[in-house]
């Protein structure tokens, strides 16, 4: 007989209830923990969602004062930018810009509403400025904006918050061997060596003649570079070779004096006249003119010449005609070739200039300080055939400060400037003074140049304006005559004007060659040289570099203008309220 099988007990109907009412719980705690989880992962990326919008909102309110700052900066140099915190603090995007600005508050770091944070640090000492701008130092200052940003409606109230560290930088213009506000050309013949970096705000075009030109350092333009002749050009097609041992960019941001808004050829070379009446010296113009920067003001007319202090002493002291007639003479002349006119000359003897910087009578005038800058204005009144001009003899030793000399006339350079005997025809520059002229043009004449002989055609066995080894160490800041169809610039090459017969004579020149605008007074074109057909010149062997000395701030030459330049050095996410870097969100 099969057992039977004893069957379990019933479960009671307590025990039911016991196990629904589990199951219940655990499903409502599950339910729960979702709901809880949805939730909270909603909430997180919510709060996610809004510290990306109110960071990018901070972003965008640093980028409005940075973009004001770099306008200011350009126009109006550091000072403004100094002067006018205030003013960025309260730059926050606005509704006018978009309607999307009203759903943010802007605070700076102390919690403020509708206000930003900036700072401003004085960067001391002359650095390097790295980067695109390779060995150029500067001086810099550093701002700090910083924005934090909320949205007004959001329950989560999350702050997002960024700073951005900015350098305005002012670079001296004079540590570029060649500096080109204008087109710039080089078409030089004869193999030709750039030593020190070129720039130029538009296009550059390179198109050796047959020789060889050689880049040894960085080449940069705003606009194009281009390996052709420039196409409005008279000039034969005769390429040579292009050498570059460093980096050569086009499309690199423009460098600009904070002069205003324009910074045009036209528009720079007013830093050469005199300040129009009732011009504030403080504008952002007033302040780069060479006229309000000078320690001893030329100013002949007509009838009279009057010469006096300048900045020194707030251009209050006349100079009496017995002290300044030992060093200013306006009773020469000269022709150009060149331009086809006599030239009436404003001569200053430096030599002369020295001695009677040491005498007593000059230090009663400068209370005991150095003459540095002269400034020289023509204002005589010239025939169709006569033209303006300032220019510099017996100039071998300078003031023991070094010397600039400007004028918006046409300078000429007659013998060695700021050139010791010992280093003559060299590249050692260790004895020579700060230097530099700006002026509407500069031509150099050699020690051999005879005033009486400048009308008469060239020869070399007559020895008529056929010129002698000449060493020039300055700094040129002028203007050129542009390339038009009928008649080329001359290039870089011929940046310096000659108007004698230097074959085989070699011009031995340390300096820095800034074209800033095109010529308004000397304005005859380059015709060429004797072999073209042209008694004007023949050109010198260029034994040319940049001045190792202009990297170093006090060797300088006094007034040396700055450009603008703005660097971002940082940009961070701190924690809200502070600038405390954030790991991560």
């Amino acid at each position: 007989m099969n057992p039977r099988l004893k069957s379990r007990a019933p479960l009671s109907r307590g025990n039911v209830l016991l196990v629904v009412m589990i199951m219940i719980a655990v499903s409502l705690t599950m339910v729960t923990a979702i709901f809880n989880y949805s939730a909270n992962n909603a909430k997180l990326n919510q709060r996610t969602s809004d510290y990306y919008l109110t960071t990018g909102a901070a972003e965008a309110a640093t980028e409005k004062v940075v973009s004001q700052l770099t306008s200011d900066y350009r126009n109006y140099g550091d000072g403004y930018c100094v002067q006018h915190l205030s003013q960025y603090r309260t730059l926050i995007p606005s509704s006018a810009e978009s309607g999307t600005w009203t759903n943010f508050d802007f605070m700076n770091l102390s919690g403020d509403k509708d206000c930003l944070e900036v700072q401003y640090y004085s960067v001391p000492g002359f650095a390097n400025l790295g980067g695109q701008y390779g060995p150029l130092k500067a001086w810099k200052d550093r701002f700090r904006i910083l924005s934090n940003a909320r949205m007004k409606n959001s329950t989560e109230k999350v702050v997002g918050s960024v700073y951005q560290d900015i350098e305005l930088s002012r670079i001296p213009i004079f540590q570029y061997a060649i500096f080109y506000n204008t087109v710039l050309e080089f078409t030089a013949q004869p193999d030709m060596n750039i030593y020190g970096p070129v720039h130029c705000n538009t296009n550059i075009y390179v198109y050796p003649i047959i020789g060889k030109t050689t880049f040894w350092s960085d080449l940069t333009a705003s606009g194009t570079i281009y390996e052709t002749m420039n196409p409005v050009s008279p000039l034969p097609n005769a390429p040579g070779t292009i050498v570059y041992k460093a980096a050569h960019d086009s499309g690199v941001s423009t460098l600009n004096l904070p002069i205003g808004t324009n910074n045009s050829p036209a528009a720079v070379r007013q830093v050469l006249e005199l300040p129009p009446a009732g011009e504030d010296a403080g504008s952002s113009l007033g302040q780069q003119r060479y006229f309000n920067k000078a320690d001893l003001i030329v100013l002949v007319s007509n009838s009279t010449v009057v010469v006096k202090t300048g900045l020194n002493n707030n251009f209050t002291n006349t100079l009496t005609t017995n002290d300044y007639t030992v060093f200013l003479s306006t009773n020469g002349s000269f022709f150009n070739k060149r331009e086809n006119k006599t030239v009436l000359p404003i001569q200053l003897d430096i030599g002369q200039l020295v001695q009677w910087n040491l005498t007593n009578s000059y230090r009663s005038y400068f209370f005991a300080q150095d003459v540095r800058t002269i400034y020289v204005s023509d204002q005589r009144t010239f025939s169709a055939s006569q033209e303006s001009g300032v220019r510099l003899v017996n100039g071998a030793t300078l003031p023991p400060k070094g010397l600039t000399v400007a004028t918006s006339s046409p300078l000429y350079i007659l013998g060695h400037y700021n050139c010791p005997v010992s280093a003559r025809g060299t590249t050692n520059t260790l004895g020579t003074m700060p230097a530099s002229i700006a002026a509407d043009a500069i031509t150099v004449l050699s020690p051999s140049w005879v005033d009486t002989n400048s009308s008469k055609t060239m020869s070399i066995p007559s020895n008529i304006r056929v010129a002698s080894d000449c060493t020039v160490n300055a700094a040129f800041l002028m203007g050129i005559v542009a390339t038009t169809s009928s008649s080329d610039s001359g290039g870089v090459e011929n940046f310096p004007r000659f108007l004698e017969e230097w074959t085989g004579k070699t011009l031995t020149y340390n300096g820095s060659m800034v074209c800033m605008f095109y010529s308004q007074v000397a304005t005859g074109q380059w015709k060429g040289t004797v072999a073209l057909g042209y008694d004007i010149y023949n050109p010198p062997n260029r034994n040319w570099g940049l001045d190792a000395n202009f990297q170093y701030q006090d060797k300088l030459p006094p007034a040396t203008p700055t450009l603008t330049v703005l660097v971002r050095s940082s940009w961070r996410t701190p924690a809200a309220f502070s600038t405390n870097v954030v790991a991560g969100f």
